[in-house]
């Protein structure tokens, strides 16, 4: 390959990096043609995009991306495939999923909300990060309860003073 086509996929991969809030590197290595159809459908169902990459083109395109990723330049061995992805825990799900009946995809490591997970006992973890959408949804309902408590309270007093009224006017 000469070095203009890698300057080239290099460029790609570090756009992608840049534009990608979340990936995750895993090993697919061993998966048949068939098996490896099927992950790519449902990485395409889920709006995940998966990339098989030489190690050396992604170690320099993680070096010039703006993200900070040192700490996963010791995944970069053996065969290597990255998710990119919107969501955090699209990927870990699709992996935790397809295991189930395949061996691979083995994961590596992942960059999710800003943080470095390494290797594959860190799928559960990121099974259970929840994306700044979901986060912000917990703090929106935990900040309703309260308010619905107290309007349901005083709808609640005003049915009971209104009863109390009508009872009283029709004593008279």
């Amino acid at each position: 390959m000469k070095s203009s086509e890698k300057e080239v996929i290099i460029n790609n991969l570090k756009e992608q990096i840049d534009s990608y809030d979340h990936f995750y590197l895993t090993d697919i290595a061993g998966l048949n043609a068939e098996d490896t159809s099927e992950l790519r459908r449902l990485c395409f169902k889920q709006d995940v995009k998966l990339v098989v990459v030489k190690n050396t083109l992604l170690r320099k395109a993680l070096e010039n991306s703006e993200k900070n990723t040192e700490e996963i330049y010791d995944a970069l061995k053996g065969n290597t495939s990255v998710m990119f992805t919107t969501s955090g825990n699209a990927p870990a799900k699709l992996i935790k999923e397809f295991t189930k009946q395949h061996k691979k995809p083995v994961l590596k490591a992942a960059y999710v909300e800003e943080s470095v997970y390494m290797g594959a006992d860190q799928l559960e973890t990121l099974v259970a990060v929840k994306s700044k959408n979901e986060l912000l949804a917990d703090v929106v309902a935990l900040l309703q309860s309260p308010m619905k408590t107290v309007l349901g309270q005083l709808q609640s007093g005003g049915n009971t003073i209104h009863g109390v009224l009508d009872t009283l006017k029709a004593k008279e």
